[in-house]
């Protein structure tokens, strides 16, 4: 049963379009997964239909009585004037169960001196409500779900107010949880909770009896979530059903289709086109009426696309209705016009410098301890990485995954031991906080420096053209580096390592900010890469595709230990 359908959803910014056509449905019990690059319009849509905003065009159709609980990726003013500490503000939900519980109270100290039949019915009809409602474990659900995001016992008594952005983010999203609206939607669910918190919510909302609408980036969080995901275009909506990985698979398959149909359908055409060349000079009959149906193909493909227009049965159901029959040049210039089927297009079209060959043997850690002085945070016993290795660095926040990376670049000190690099092996760095960059500068004069610094030097033009890769376009390239978006300032980091001639790529949280889009094209370039890899990441369907080796980091030490990818 629907509870939201719409139909021709459109949305402008002045002149511009965001979107337009968007078309879909929403079932009672739905999973659904929207992605789309940034910019597509995802927010608008979800703000359409939160009813935060009225649909500029097209209609919406909203189930009577629909509640629709809705997680911003920032909501710090959802608690602006909250006075009340975390704990009470969750139970404020369940406000109207707390007053049924002190009706049960009253009725059974009325039962004490009046155990009349109508006192006893009103008590046992309300107590099947009150149990029906989660009377008896509601309690327990706070404490569940606060724990489950991360809190401590001792937030339950921290006011609201008094919380950071990140964990009134939490608070809210925990409310939402408790609450158990009709639709959820969550915009970055995954924002401010750590691997903990992530999986004890995959589990939740693996089990969640309503529907759910998850904008995210987090790829693996969607594999175990959601079993529709929504591809939200400027022109409309593909649905697919399964998780996000089983998405990759249809899309591939159905661009691999697409791609044949459009091959085979070429082929077809231009034999045609050949035979009516050769013979419609003369007259011929039947070149005639094969020019007289290549142009009915080639109208319907130019007005509907290959794709659609081959699934048609009959011309008439094409509505396109009589068309002027072409003249052979004509029909060869439309034949030539026709373009082939748009796969995925990669978000970046990332190209990193070749750095040669390294040695096999390309680190060695001996006895190696790092961190600050007097706050040691790991040691690191004889372990090696070798040519064509992808090692993923996990662990908690603070474990120093970042910190060895640095160590390895020489930003800080061993604390004792050593390390040493192989035959050939040179370095390229991402960095999480990108503290390469220089807030003042623009766009284009960051990427003309770093080529120096490497000297590497590059023109306006080349710069430019680079640029282009990364999406910055036009007069794009002279934004100030500290007015960027993080995405922008990761596309920038990106730019720069590329002119790097790296064989050995330590990487930083290279996805964050990233766009699914952009995520799976950096996915692409890394997995390409014939270097060697040192990943620090969060981004765990990254580590799940690349890694051949990962290192543990608990404790102090290091746990090395083959990667599932590597043992499939």
């Amino acid at each position: 049963m629907s509870i939201i359908s719409f139909s021709e959803l459109s949305q402008s910014f002045g002149h511009f379009d965001i979107f337009a056509g968007i078309t879909g449905r929403i079932e009672h019990d739905s999973r659904i997964g929207l992605v789309g690059p940034n910019g597509v319009g995802k927010t608008s849509l979800i703000h359409i239909l939160a009813g935060i905003e009225p649909p500029p065009t097209g209609t919406l159709s909203v189930k009577r009585g629909l509640t629709v609980g809705y997680l911003r990726q920032e909501a710090i003013e959802a608690f602006a004037d909250h006075e009340a500490n975390l704990y009470d503000s969750m139970l404020e939900v369940f406000t109207p169960i707390r007053a049924m519980e002190d009706e049960l109270r009253a009725l059974e100290h009325q039962m004490a001196e009046d155990a009349s039949e109508g006192v006893l019915t009103a008590y046992g009809d309300l107590l099947d409500v009150f149990e029906a409602r989660g009377g008896y474990d509601y309690e327990l659900r706070i404490e569940q779900t606060l724990t489950g995001l991360g809190f401590g016992i001792d937030d339950f008594f921290t006011p609201v107010r008094k919380l950071s952005g990140g964990q009134k983010t939490r608070a809210l999203l925990a409310r939402l949880l408790l609450e158990q609206p009709d639709l959820l939607i969550l915009d970055e669910p995954t924002n401010h909770l750590d691997i903990e918190a992530i999986t004890w919510l995959e589990g939740l909302l693996g089990r969640w009896p309503k529907a759910v609408l998850i904008v995210s980036h987090d790829r693996r969080f969607l594999d175990q979530t959601v079993n529709t995901i929504w591809v939200m275009t400027p022109f409309g909506i593909e649905p697919y059903k399964g998780n996000y990985s089983a998405y990759v698979k249809q899309r591939e398959e159905r661009e691999a289709r697409a791609m044949d149909l459009y091959e085979a359908e070429m082929e077809r055409m231009w034999k045609e086109f050949d035979f009516i060349k050769r013979f419609k000079k003369d007259g011929d009959s039947q070149a005639i009426g094969r020019l007289r149906r290549l142009t009915r193909d080639l109208v319907a493909i130019d007005q509907l696309g290959l794709v659609q227009y081959l699934g048609y049965k009959k011309w008439s159901d094409t509505g396109i209705g009589n068309i002027r029959m072409f003249t052979v040049a004509e029909a060869e210039a439309a034949l030539k016009a026709i373009e082939a089927p748009v796969v995925r297009t990669p978000f970046l079209k990332m190209r990193l410098a070749d750095g040669g060959r390294s040695g096999e043997r390309v680190l060695s850690l001996h006895k190696l301890t790092v961190g600050y002085p007097g706050r040691p945070l790991l040691t690191a016993d004889d372990l090696h990485v070798y040519r064509g290795q992808i090692v993923a660095l996990t662990g908690p926040n603070g474990a120093g995954k970042t910190t060895l990376l640095r160590t390895l670049l020489d930003e800080l000190p061993a604390l004792s031991g050593r390390f040493s690099f192989g035959h050939n092996v040179k370095v390229g760095y991402f960095a999480q906080a990108h503290e390469s960059l220089n807030p003042e500068q623009s766009v284009l004069d960051s990427l003309i420096a770093a080529g120096g610094a490497i000297g590497k030097a590059i023109g306006l033009r080349e710069a430019r053209t680079r640029l282009g890769t990364y999406l910055f376009r036009g007069d794009d390239v002279f934004k100030r580096v500290g007015d960027l978006s993080g995405g922008e300032r990761a596309r920038v980091a990106l730019a720069m390592l590329a002119l790097h001639g790296a064989n050995l790529l330590l990487l930083d949280e290279p996805t964050n900010h990233l766009d699914i889009q952009a995520q799976e094209a950096l996915q692409d370039v890394l997995q390409a890469f014939e270097g060697t890899i040192m990943l620090v990441s969060h981004d765990r369907y990254l580590v799940d595709t690349l890694a051949t080796h990962v290192w543990q980091i608990e404790n102090g030490a290091v746990t090395v230990r083959e990667a599932e990818r590597a043992l499939a």
